[in-house]
């Protein structure tokens, strides 16, 4: 752990004395059990799980989990380099947390002796426990919270058998306020780091210049639009009906193969690469997907086909994390998000990619949902 705990406690002197300890840990061990989480659940098509290895020669299930371990002490960090800057602007805030993202990497590759297994993940979840920790230094500031009330506390999935673990952090943070505060941070971020690259050097710079999809970056400058208005109202739905957590999941990352432009599938496989897992997907989905009869034999199948193709779809992988991460905190939407996932449940999908460049004007992930 790669400066981890000197990070920690040097930084640990600039929190005030109400610095709530207890939650910052809970919120950090969401982003732990977001990482094994989406690790553990089987089958994942073309992705490492208990099942095999993937599309991935260099990787295995044992390589990941040292990463999580290695990487597992920096969550509480990023929580605190927000609390502790909660004053800051959010548009100033990303270099102060950059420097801890970097050491949090250096332990991975360290960890896994130089395999890139949870890059993506970082730089999602260490948003978000940053966003976290900045709403709720905030929240205390106003005497809205108490930084005493950290308990766990019933969830909107109270209606489920209480052994199913579901609950929320008491603290008045909720989904959409987390993911506001992440898109503040990373506003003008695509412009500044893709669009202005007149030689790109690396596969994501390629793949916005060729493609215009922005990849990890431009999911965060939404805010995780496609988790909030895709992932997270169908997995409400699906978990309020009763469907178990992984079962649920499953669903959620079909509809996230189905719509989501995932550059490490470009990357692999090109425009053709994405568009297969997509239409594969999409197919599944109108058939009932991870739901259906024989749903998991058809995600083995899915599994197959992707290896064969080495097609890897980790920025999926990567936004499933995020589904689960901000699944633990509650939502205050009405409902229409999750009639409108309704809606998409057997009609989903994006358009596909073609191999010219398009997207430009928009800067934008290119991502368009159905319905």
């Amino acid at each position: 752990m790669i400066g981890a705990q000197t990070h920690s406690s040097a930084f640990s002197s600039l929190l005030p004395a109400i610095y709530p300890a207890s939650t910052v840990s809970l919120i950090a061990e969401y982003a732990d059990q977001a990482v094994l989480t989406e690790l553990m659940l089987t089958p994942k098509p073309g992705l490492v799980d208990r099942r095999n290895c993937g599309a991935h020669r260099d990787m295995d299930m044992q390589t990941f989990l040292a990463s999580a371990r290695a990487i597992a002490p920096w969550w509480p960090c990023f929580v605190e380099i927000g609390f502790a800057s909660a004053h800051i602007p959010a548009c100033d805030f990303l270099p102060l947390a950059r420097p801890a993202g970097v050491l949090c990497e250096k332990a991975m590759l360290q960890a896994t002796r130089g395999v890139n297994t949870h890059k993506g993940a970082i730089f999602s979840l260490g948003l978000l426990c940053s966003a976290a920790g900045r709403l709720l230094a905030r929240r205390i500031e106003a005497g809205e919270i108490s930084p005493q009330r950290t308990l766990r506390a019933q969830s909107i999935f109270s209606v489920i058998p209480a052994n199913t673990g579901m609950t929320a952090l008491f603290t008045g943070l909720n989904r959409e306020e987390i993911c506001s505060e992440v898109a503040k941070i990373c506003v003008g971020l695509v412009d500044r780091e893709l669009d202005c690259i007149e030689a790109p050097n690396t596969a994501g710079e390629r793949i916005f210049t060729a493609y215009g999809l922005a990849g990890a970056r431009g999911e965060a400058a939404s805010g995780y639009a496609l988790v909030r208005t895709l992932a997270l109202p169908i997995y409400d739905r699906l978990r309020i009906r009763g469907i178990g957590e992984d079962v649920a999941l499953l669903q959620v990352l079909l509809h996230l193969l189905a719509a989501n432009g995932d550059t490490n599938l470009v990357s692999r496989g090109g425009p053709a690469g994405l568009n297969y897992v997509r239409e594969y997907a999409a197919n599944l989905l109108s058939e009932g997907g991870a739901l259906a009869r024989d749903g998991l034999k058809k995600m083995e199948a899915f599994d197959d086909a992707l290896i064969a193709r080495h097609l890897s779809p980790g920025g999926s992988a990567d936004l499933l994390g995020v589904s689960w991460f901000l699944a633990q905190f509650p939502h205050i939407t009405s409902g229409i998000e999750a009639d409108r996932a309704t809606e998409r449940e057997f009609f989903p999908g994006a358009p596909a990619l073609s191999s010219s460049r398009f997207g430009r004007a928009h800067k934008q992930p290119c991502v368009r949902l159905a319905g």
